[in-house]
């Protein structure tokens, strides 16, 4: 993974049937604006598009893969404009991880480091997740006041069970990779240095097969797994409005920002 553009927060390598999308946002330990998740959307639905693509591998420069939205975009989208507005906002990350999961091909992520929130949505809206040794993933939303948004929900369900999503999303707390293994969240373990590689692995394994059967069964799979999710989980975006203009809401994100405990009175 070596990028070429490094102002591009979002980078397309396709080698030998296999398509890359790297996350190039070290430097703020891949957090997610706006901009990034827009690209990244549109990087999938382009690389959904190509019948010359057989895999795709989604994974992320520097030492974490993604430690989610950035919360300093989300504090100033908190509680101005209208509630029109804010709906409309909202959507992007449903946008984003429904362009992911709807890729076409298999997808295979790549995990190292810290993926929480929004970056292990969408790990879990890939098809397969390879894991650095020592990585640690979860979902963080409760602690700064906020829901699981972005339709996530049924994914984790359906991964993990109804108790286990539950403990992942209700207490915000970061889990082994080493446990998640066991709970079939993650697929494979690796070293460091050997996570790409080992990725590459199992999306040529995929790429090698009659692409027609591999891409119908994975849609096949898909909807019904997840046939009831888009008749119920659009209430998540009304969900962060009524969160986003909580005092609790507004105490987190600023707690959280300042580095110190928050004090929350259910307001």
């Amino acid at each position: 993974m070596n990028p070429s553009n490094p102002e591009e927060t979002v980078h397309l390598n396709v080698e030998a049937a296999i398509a890359t999308i790297t996350l190039n946002r070290p430097y703020l330990r891949n957090a997610l604006d706006r901009k990034t998740m827009k690209s990244l959307m549109q990087v999938a639905l382009d690389v959904s598009d190509r019948d010359d693509i057989r895999a795709v591998v989604i994974a992320a420069e520097g030492a974490d893969f993604s430690v989610g939205a950035d919360l300093k975009e989300v504090q100033g989208m908190e509680s101005d404009g209208s509630l029109l507005r804010a709906r409309r906002d909202a959507e992007l990350g449903r946008k984003l991880l429904a362009s992911i999961r709807e890729i076409h091909q298999p997808t295979v992520c790549a995990l190292q480091g810290i993926a929480t929130g929004g970056g292990a949505c969408i790990a879990a809206a890939c098809d397969f997740r390879i894991a650095a040794s020592g990585a640690r993933l979860g979902l963080g939303e409760v602690k700064v006041g906020m829901n699981l948004m972005w339709n996530a929900l049924p994914l984790f369900v359906e991964l993990v069970g109804l108790s286990r999503a539950k403990q992942m999303i209700m207490s915000g707390a970061l889990y082994s990779v080493d446990r998640l293994e066991t709970w079939g969240l993650i697929d494979e373990q690796c070293t460091q240095e050997d996570l790409f590689a080992t990725a590459m692995v199992w999306a040529q394994r995929y790429a090698d097969l009659p692409p027609v059967a591999v891409q119908m069964i994975k849609r096949s799979v898909n909807q019904y797994a997840l046939a009831l999710s888009e008749s119920v989980m659009h209430m998540d975006h009304d969900q962060w409005i009524l969160a986003a203009r909580s005092e609790d809401f507004r105490e987190s994100i600023s707690a959280f920002i300042d580095k110190r405990p928050a004090t929350l009175t259910g307001r």
